[in-house]
């Protein structure tokens, strides 16, 4: 189980190159509404020992202290990225803490991107969708077409509705990237038909900019779950590559 301080890294992303994280989340603790199978930082109830969430000028206080001495060591940063333990959109400040780090981003590293990881839960509330659009890489993740398939390898909180999802989605107009996890389990299949042609029809529906797919790379708190190959995960995104999308394939 990770667990991550408010600020920490930078470390090295397979999908974003040199990553400074962000964590809105407790750094002991673990705070999400969903409770993936193959989440790296353990299930949900692992992580309840820690509730702080911290505030926008704890966060601004620690991003500008770690890019100064980034800056003074002459370290690359090429991404700020919002991860850490859970749901970072959760915490409250959230449209305050990414104009801030906008802000010490352009003052220290104007060169790095601001990314996003999201489970997209709450980009239909207008202030947090409006904070992601702000963002360069809002990357929100649909690893399954339907709320029985999503109930099997995300777990969401009562009230997840993978309709309201994609409509929240579809006011980026396509300037998002998705991100899904492939995999199988014991119960879901990321290679079956129902899960494959139905993630890329919304896929089609939504015409992200750019699509990240990627399998297990960590411990997982599910036992016997399977990874997939490159080349695998290409031959299953082999039609959406065939009519232009971009791929991100990254095993």
């Amino acid at each position: 189980m990770l667990r991550e301080d408010t600020v920490f890294g930078p470390i090295r992303s397979r999908r974003l190159g040199n990553s400074l994280g962000m964590n809105l989340l407790p750094t002991k603790g673990k705070f999400c509404n969903f409770d993936c199978i193959y989440c790296e930082c353990g299930w949900n109830r692992d992580g309840r020992n820690d509730h702080y969430l911290p505030n926008a000028t704890e966060v601004r206080s620690a991003l500008e202290a770690k890019l100064k001495e980034c800056q003074s060591e002459g370290i690359v940063i090429d991404s700020i990225t919002f991860s850490g333990d859970g749901e970072g959109t959760l915490n409250p400040e959230f449209p305050q803490i990414i104009d801030d780090t906008l802000a010490l981003r352009d003052q220290y590293y104007p060169k790095a991107k601001v990314s996003v990881l999201s489970n997209a839960t709450r980009a239909h509330v207008p202030a947090i969708f409006e904070a992601l659009t702000r963002v360069d890489n809002p990357i929100m993740k649909i690893d399954a077409p339907t709320n029985e398939l999503i109930a099997r390898i995300n777990h969401p909180a009562p009230g997840y509705d993978v309709a309201r999802v994609i409509e929240a989605l579809r006011q980026f107009d396509g300037n998002f990237i998705l991100q899904t996890m492939m995999l199988k389990s014991k119960d879901f299949d990321s290679a079956s038909p129902e899960v494959l042609e139905g993630w890329m029809a919304i896929v089609r529906d939504l015409k992200p900019r750019e699509i990240m797919v990627y399998t297990i790379d960590r411990p997982t708190p599910e036992e016997g779950l399977q990874k997939y190959s490159e080349e695998e995960m290409l031959q299953m995104v082999q039609p959406l590559i065939d009519e232009g999308f971009k791929v991100q394939i990254k095993g």
